[in-house]
């Protein structure tokens, strides 16, 4: 067993007020816990990794090159690997969701990328 200490798990800051925190996870699985500001959005990127995006809090709009839906408390979505997509706070007041990634990743996806 490994258990994440969510006080003290790793956490990184893309931007300011964007804030992800790495949950239990693997190399075949990662978890991570992030919150938004409202109108704060990803830039539109792809990875190698399967993604499912659930909305725990507020509104989320996640949008690809041919498509866009709006996430509410509980809803999710899946991204396949490789497909080019964006999250967006598009609501009023603070966002936070999980990501799921399929393989694992770490968040050097963030501090490795080039922009």
């Amino acid at each position: 067993m490994k258990p994440v200490d969510f006080d003290g798990a790793e956490t990184y800051e893309p931007d300011e007020g964007w804030r992800r925190v790495s949950l239990a996870g693997s190399d075949q699985f990662s978890f991570e816990w992030f919150e938004k500001p409202p109108g704060h959005s990803s830039p539109m990127h792809d990875h190698e990794n399967e993604q499912v995006c659930l909305c725990l809090r507020g509104e989320l709009t996640v949008a690809t090159e041919d498509d866009e839906v709006v996430l509410s408390q509980y809803d999710s979505v899946l991204l396949e690997s490789a497909e080019p997509h964006r999250v967006e706070n598009t609501g009023d007041e603070l966002a936070v969701g999980l990501d799921v990634f399929a393989p694992g990743r770490s968040f050097d996806f963030w501090t490795e990328r080039d922009e």
